[in-house]
């Protein structure tokens, strides 16, 4: 039986998962096979950790904030990251963790004036 060439369909395929895997290493980048199967967990991973890091930044900046708030007694009445979000909800100040995580980083003085504000509203 001859050799028939095949078409340019599966070239095309192979092509854009190739350029996919240009920055991977070895037989990563030269093998079709091994190409699909990284570029599949390469996806994969990427979508998975997108949630991840969502998780990880809030996470960090409630550590942040709490040791902020425990270390320089910013808050008399607030000496946990827990009651100063109970309220700061409580008082309708619209007020995001990422927002006084850097606060906290940048200035820690500037929480005063935040605790000023959540005391004097009624």
């Amino acid at each position: 039986m001859t050799r028939v060439p095949r078409g340019y369909i599966a070239r095309r395929r192979r092509t854009k998962m190739r350029s996919f895997a240009s920055n991977f290493r070895g037989a990563h980048l030269r093998l079709n096979r091994m190409i699909t199967q990284q570029v599949r967990r390469a996806f994969f991973s990427s979508h998975r950790d997108r949630g991840r890091q969502k998780r990880d930044f809030r996470r960090l900046w409630i550590t942040r904030i709490n040791a902020a708030t425990r270390i320089y007694k910013v808050f008399d009445s607030f000496d946990s990251y827990s009651k100063l979000i109970h309220n700061l909800y409580k008082k309708e100040l619209i007020l995001n963790r990422k927002m006084l995580a850097q606060v906290a980083v940048s200035n820690p003085n500037n929480l005063y004036t935040i605790s000023n504000k959540i005391k004097t509203i009624n």
